[in-house]
């Protein structure tokens, strides 16, 4: 793990148990949520450190970070490809792993941007929501 860092960055202690709390749950949690539950381990971790080392472990490539317009950052540990799929109503995150590749989109695309990256987003209404709804109903 030492070399994904890189020779100016040290595994601390605190990106270890970050890194392995995230790398443990499939959820996408916030950050507020990660620190709820690195303090189990840490407790005198505080929140700053936690956006702090997220975002430095989000650069290195070691955690996806998750943006967009309508809600806060949530954080990936799995980082292999894939995309995401957001509940229109209660805003959770799941993973789509079988959705056409895209790669190569972004080739021919008329803008005068330097295109760095892209990221498809899927939004739906999840299972238990679809559920609420039909009992509301």
């Amino acid at each position: 793990m030492k070399e994904l860092l890189g020779k100016d960055m040290r595994l601390t202690n605190q990106r270890r148990i970050i890194l392995e709390e995230l790398k443990a749950v499939t959820t996408h949690p916030t950050a507020d949520e990660i620190y709820g539950m690195v303090r189990q381990k840490m407790p005198r971790i505080s929140l700053g450190t936690v956006y702090r080392n997220l975002e430095v472990l989000s650069s290195l490539g070691l955690v996806r970070k998750l943006e967009n317009a309508a809600g806060q950052k949530r954080f990936d540990g799995d980082v292999s490809p894939h995309h995401h799929i957001r509940c229109e109503v209660c805003g959770k995150v799941g993973d789509i792993f079988d959705a056409p590749d895209i790669t190569g989109i972004e080739h021919g695309l008329d803008t005068d941007f330097q295109i760095t990256g892209v990221s498809l987003e899927f939004s739906g209404i999840c299972p238990r929501c679809q559920a609420e709804k039909k009992l509301a109903q």
